[in-house]
């Protein structure tokens, strides 16, 4: 029987649906944007439920093979991570709007526990900062702050999950409640050394355990779905992991030492360092990198706040282009940035600095400032942000990485991709898969279901299309002092 794959991307901006060959090949892809909610300044949400509607509306829309009536296929699933969803189990209805990684209505609650001394305690047990990024304070301001949650929630009426948990349960129909480990190691209520959810942490944040879903191994089976009746027949749910980590697995970063940048609404810099969830170097937090055949691999990891969405915001929000496919044309008809620097920090700034509460700025404004310059110094700002990361895990794991593998939309970008590659001195290795969280999630759905039994088996689904080698820029010390400087002028 031909096997077909569904794989679910569910990112911060849109729902993506891709249909993979058994050689793990795109054959399809379909995409449905989302609408982003800004209540009030630095709150970010979504609607879980248009999400879900998306999802199997960009599914709907693949071009699936005649066994698509279930025989054949089955569905994989990476996501968002930390965006928090509350809903009556009862009902099937969310309480309120998704609170989404973006959303900083968490930060004194979080400057709070950082007062009592709870930084230590978080950090031991979750490998995490306290940061309203991760899902726990997101969570307990929904139940503090919504209508009867905090009654209902202690009475066993709610539930709670990240996206991926939410879509798992909506496509079981309400049968599974479930998240894989990745995801899991994202809330600030997840003992990376149990693997466990911890009660000291559930209490801290005062959250009943009663609505937390069960834990598995992102190779695990979850379910069945007919998606909303368009199978006759049920398909499984096999293969859950968080983006970023799917990125890690779809990158083929196997061995302890190998890197990945996923360049996506924000970016995740992840290095897999082996089966030991040692502490995180200052900056930087521990995660499950992904837990398939048997063991879990533990990562270093940083994530950036806002380097595709900086892009987004140009083209949405100042409207100086049209979409961010243009922008690169214009940024290279100037010689360099013009003394510009962004500091792209609508939601503060994350990983090295965690600094919450710190807005975004624009640095060296002149009469001579083209739109062309603020365009280059966006780009810029991505590969100075992803830099500030890189060093820091360089120096964690003994040295210049050997090189870093990327993947997102924006690697489509030549000239920020050598940008990139000048400022790390670090050759950057760009893949075929475009998609390589949905790579990921494919790859352990095999591993769920007996396709491939080892990671050598896998190792060959990666293709690389072009590496960005260093080249020798006598401005690149010069260019990174200017942005460090920028963003001292910001940081407390």
């Amino acid at each position: 029987m031909t096997q077909r794959i569904i794989a679910i991307d569910q990112s911060t901006s849109s729902t993506k649906a891709l249909l993979f060959d058994e050689q793990c090949k795109v054959v399809a892809r379909t995409n449905v944007d989302h609408k982003q909610y800004y209540p009030q300044t630095g709150w970010v949400e979504h609607d879980a439920e248009e999400i879900y509607q998306n999802m199997v509306e960009a599914i709907r829309q693949l071009p699936l093979p005649s066994e698509g009536a279930g025989g054949g296929l089955s569905l994989a699933l990476t996501n968002q991570r930390e965006t928090a969803v509350v809903w009556n189990k009862t009902t099937g209805k969310p309480i309120a709007n998704a609170v989404v990684w973006q959303d900083t209505r968490g930060a004194e609650l979080c400057r709070e526990l950082r007062s009592k001394g709870m930084a230590k305690k978080v950090f031991d047990k979750s490998g995490l900062l306290i940061d309203p990024n991760f899902s726990a304070t997101g969570i307990k301001w929904l139940l503090d702050n919504i209508e009867g949650a905090r009654e209902q929630a202690t009475n066993g009426e709610l539930l709670l999950g990240t996206i991926e948990t939410w879509l798992i349960w909506k496509l079981t129909g309400g049968k599974v409640h479930a998240t894989d480990y990745t995801n899991a190691s994202r809330t600030m209520l997840f003992n990376i050394h149990t693997m466990q959810w911890d009660d000291e942490l559930l209490e801290m944040f005062d959250i009943p355990r009663c609505m937390m879903p069960e834990l598995k191994p992102c190779d695990a089976i979850y379910g069945e779905t007919t998606v909303e009746g368009i199978f006759p027949n049920p398909i499984q749910i096999a293969g859950v992991l968080g983006d970023s980590h799917g990125a890690l697995v779809g990158q083929m970063c196997f061995e302890k030492g190998s890197g990945k940048v996923t360049y996506g609404t924000g970016s995740s810099v992840m290095v897999n360092i082996g089966e030991e969830p040692k502490q995180a170097p200052e900056g930087l937090v521990t995660s499950v990198g992904f837990s398939a055949l048997g063991k879990t691999y533990y990562g270093f990891e940083g994530n950036i706040y806002s380097t595709g969405a900086t892009l987004k915001w140009i083209c949405d929000q100042l409207q100086l282009i049209g979409k961010p496919s243009e922008m690169e044309a214009l940024a290279t008809s100037v010689e360099n940035n013009g003394g510009v620097y962004i500091v792209p920090a609508f939601s503060g700034l994350g990983a090295p600095w965690w600094q919450s509460d710190v807005k975004g700025a624009v640095f060296g404004l002149t009469f001579a400032t083209t739109k062309a310059h603020f365009l280059r110094a966006a780009l810029e700002s991505i590969a100075y942000q992803i830099k500030d990361l890189v060093d820091v895990m360089a120096r964690a794991t003994g040295g210049r990485l050997s090189e870093i593998c990327a993947d997102g939309g924006p690697t489509k970008n030549q000239f920020l991709m050598q940008f990139q590659a000048d400022m790390l001195d670090t050759p950057v290795v760009c893949t075929e898969v475009d998609d390589a969280s949905a790579l990921g999630a494919v790859i352990m759905n095999g591993f769920a279901r007996g396709l491939w039994h080892s990671f050598d088996e896998v190792t060959g689904f990666r293709v690389v299309t072009q590496t960005y080698q260093p080249q020798d820029n006598p401005e690149r010390f010069a260019l990174y002092q200017g942005w460090r400087n920028a963003v001292n002028q910001l940081i407390k």
